[in-house]
């Protein structure tokens, strides 16, 4: 395999170490080998409302990359931007047949929606102790597990034969749901996917919060 393409410099990684949406990007660099400097963003302390962040991301979200002159915010867009930047065989995570790109942005589409708004949410409520009640977001990850898991009985990964950025930007959320009180015991298919991005080469997991450490 042909290696990748290397940043002039050391990529700058706004964000923090417990965050789906950074760790998607961490894994990412990772993957393809590319050196990156991870700076920590308290957002307890709401540090990612400071102006000096604001000026990075005016929504201040995480995670932000600052390549050399360049700044991008959002993390599937980040995502793309190193494939294409970096990645020696583009193709390999972004497919180039127009059914296969289209594939994977649904997959994003999925992670900016029923992910993020299902599991993701669940484990948010439990890793800041919301007071709301979680049993909605809750309904609404079985729902989307119950989705995946039909999906993944006919394919191992989210978009054909072999990991594409579809399963990058997806993994962390699903990964990590019993942190939210989501079970992964009914969905073996599910399960199996995980392993399989897992066994990547250079794969990195998200660090466990908290509510899982103390479990």
């Amino acid at each position: 395999m042909t290696a990748s393409r290397q940043p002039a410099q050391f990529i700058k990684l706004h964000g923090t170490p417990i965050s789906g949406h950074v760790h998607r990007v961490r894994l990412f660099l990772s993957l393809l080998g590319l050196p990156f400097e991870a700076i920590d963003i308290d957002m307890r302390a709401r540090a990612n409302r400071t102006p000096e962040f604001l000026a990075l991301n005016a929504f201040g979200q995480v995670p932000v990359i600052e390549d050399g002159e360049l700044t991008l915010a959002d993390s599937n867009a980040i995502l793309v931007y190193l494939n294409e930047r970096y990645a020696p065989d583009p193709g390999r995570w972004m497919p180039r047949d127009a059914f296969g790109a289209a594939q994977v942005q649904r997959w994003f589409s999925v992670a900016a929606g029923q992910l993020a708004f299902g599991p993701a949410a669940a484990r948010v409520f439990a890793l800041f102790g919301r007071p709301d009640d979680p049993s909605e977001v809750r309904k609404r990850a079985h729902a989307l597990f119950e989705v995946m898991e039909q999906h993944l009985a006919t394919r191992p990964f989210l978009v054909g034969e072999s990991a594409t950025l579809a399963d990058i930007a997806n993994y962390a959320y699903v990964a990590h749901a019993p942190e939210g009180g989501v079970s992964l015991d009914p969905y073996p298919h599910v399960r199996q996917w995980l392993a399989r991005v897992e066994a990547l080469p250079g794969f990195v997991p998200m660090v466990r919060s908290p509510i899982a450490l103390a479990a």
